[in-house]
């Protein structure tokens, strides 16, 4: 615990200027938290079928609202604001031009958020955050949309411009390890966003404003999809950059290898993309030969999975047996068990085990028939999101807020948030079981079960969603709890310095390849899975489109 509340240390610090960026959108993201997280709450009640809305508010209105400002806008501004700090300590301060970039991404991207939010609070919007055609909103909800996705383009420009600048200045040398994963984590999503960018700018906003009559579904879902799976990548890799470079240093180890990491992440830059087919299982439209093609390269995705798996554990043992740990797992109990900093983004990757199965479960066709469109498929969410990424992004606030705001973590904090881990993780245990088992008794997703009365099914449901509204109660104590945390370390916590943990690369490591970093081979390795993963079903989709689904009112 003494790094936690070291005082007059000589840090390298993020800038004044880069920190207030960062911290303005991380200021965003738990705003979402608090009412994202009350609508959770909510559908849980309501799916016990012990409570009902007041006011007129509608089910699937608290569904969109929970959806959108937690799977979208939570993680969207937190990930933006950790890797604005992260490249700002590893790569240098910004530029005021990269800088100025950074703040017109995020006016932008909260004139979005605050769009879209307005809409689906007047009940305009109720459309999930997948937001389906044909479910339809009012078009501004669909104009907020995009300005989230381009203000996050403009934002991440600057980033980009800031390693190229490193790149220029260092030739020949490898990009600081942290600096690296967030231009890989933001190149995949500028790829992965032009999808949905296409389906909102092309498809649903003229649709919306009637300058259209119909359009065509199927391709709708595609464009959403080559987006919405590689979505979770650009969740779950910025907690791989917490676990890679934050956590060995935490502990006091070293970073097991350089080159490992740098290669676990181009393989999920080039297999997270060309993957959203194994959503679509079921859609006919699809040749099953893309389809099976789609499956066989989400599975790829599972390999850089192991590869972090080995990384991180090796890190912990080598490190456990450095204090004296004995045995097969004595190193395991050497680790710093009263630390938050770790012990919280530990029980995410602990959560990851099972989320990983289930993941692989989903995208396997057979056992997908079993699954799909279940509410076993929002239980998997509930894990890897909901657990996996935004654990590990709590437990990275209780160092990174403080070093923004020239702040320490208590241990009354401390152990306050080890307490709101271990909460979540209780709540999240039973939602989410409750979820996997009533979605293998054929509970749908998306559903408050007001429409099955009486019948059989839903009495053989019920006792799994009071399970479920029991989960959702204890979750959000957990997320009172954790906005207590940062409230105090934003405006109450001792004045103070708190490291910026960036761990080293052990001298036992190989060296690094340049090669891992010649992005002319790993882009044009990406570009040519989309191509050949997408250009014929898609060019079947246009080809076959449904009469009229194409045509504009005034040609």
């Amino acid at each position: 615990m003494a790094t936690i509340t070291e005082k007059a240390q000589s840090f390298v610090k993020v800038d004044r200027r880069d920190g207030k960026l960062a911290m303005a959108h991380i200021h965003v993201a738990f705003i979402a938290l608090l009412i994202g997280g009350l609508c959770g709450l909510l559908q849980t009640l309501v799916r016990s079928g012990q409570f009902t809305l007041p006011w007129g508010i509608g089910y699937y209105q608290l569904l969109t609202v929970h959806g959108v400002l937690l799977a979208l806008i939570l993680t969207t501004y937190f990930i933006f604001g950790f890797q604005i700090a992260a490249v700002s300590r590893t790569a240098g301060t910004l530029t005021d031009k990269q800088r100025m970039l950074g703040w017109i991404g995020f006016w932008t991207m909260t004139i979005g958020t605050t769009a879209a939010a307005v809409m689906v609070l007047l009940n305009e919007a109720s459309v999930l955050y997948t937001f389906y055609a044909p479910l339809q909103a009012h078009w501004i909800f669909y104009v907020g949309l995009a300005l989230v996705v381009v203000g996050s383009w403009i934002g991440g420009a600057g980033l980009i411009m800031k390693y190229r600048e490193w790149r220029k200045t260092n030739p020949g040398e490898p990009s600081p390890l942290l600096t690296f994963m967030v231009i890989v984590n933001l190149t995949m999503w500028i790829i992965c966003s032009l999808g949905v960018a296409v389906e909102v700018v092309f498809q649903l906003i003229p649709w919306s404003l009637g300058w259209v009559d119909k359009i065509d579904i199927l391709l709708s879902r595609t464009l959403f999809w080559y987006f919405g799976h590689p979505l979770v990548y650009f969740w779950l890799l910025p907690a791989y950059m917490v676990w890679y470079v934050i956590i060995p240093k935490i502990i006091g180890g070293k970073i097991y290898s350089d080159a490992l990491a740098r290669l676990s992440f181009m393989l999920f830059l080039i297999f997270s993309i060309p993957v959203g087919f194994h959503h679509q299982l079921t859609e006919p439209g699809i040749d099953s030969f893309w389809k099976y093609l789609q499956v066989v390269l989400t599975m790829m995705v599972v390999i850089p999975s192991l590869l972090t798996a080995f990384s991180m554990f090796a890190t912990f043992e080598i490190r456990g047996r450095q204090l004296g740990g004995k045995g097969l797992f004595g190193w395991f109990k050497k680790l710093p068990w009263k630390d938050a900093r770790f012990v919280v983004p530990f029980i995410g990757m602990a959560a990851f085990i099972p989320a990983g199965a289930g993941g692989i479960i989903n995208a396997s066709n057979q056992m997908n028939q079993v699954v799909h469109n279940t509410i076993w498929v929002t239980g998997h969410f509930h894990l890897t999101l909901a657990t996996t990424v935004v654990l590990t992004f709590f437990g990275a606030a209780y160092w990174l807020i403080p070093h923004l705001t020239g702040r320490v973590l208590t241990k009354q904090m401390n152990k306050l948030a080890i307490i709101q881990a271990i909460v979540w993780a209780v709540g999240m245990s039973i939602m989410s079981g409750a979820m996997h088992i009533a979605g293998l008794m054929g509970a749908p997703r998306r559903s408050d079960f007001s429409t099955y009365g009486d019948s059989a099914q839903a009495t053989d449901w019920i006792g799994y969603q009071i399970a479920q509204a029991v989960g959702g109660t204890i979750l959000f104590i957990g997320i009172i709890l954790v906005l207590y945390i940062i409230v105090h370390l934003v405006w109450f916590a001792p004045k103070g310095e708190t490291e910026f943990p960036i761990g080293e690369v052990s001298e036992n490591a190989e060296k690094t390849p340049m090669v891992l970093e010649n992005w002319k081979i790993w882009l044009t390795i990406c570009i040519f899975l989309i191509l050949f993963a997408y250009t014929v079903p898609v060019f079947d989709m246009l080809q076959n489109a449904p009469p009229g689904s194409k045509g504009y009112k005034f040609w």
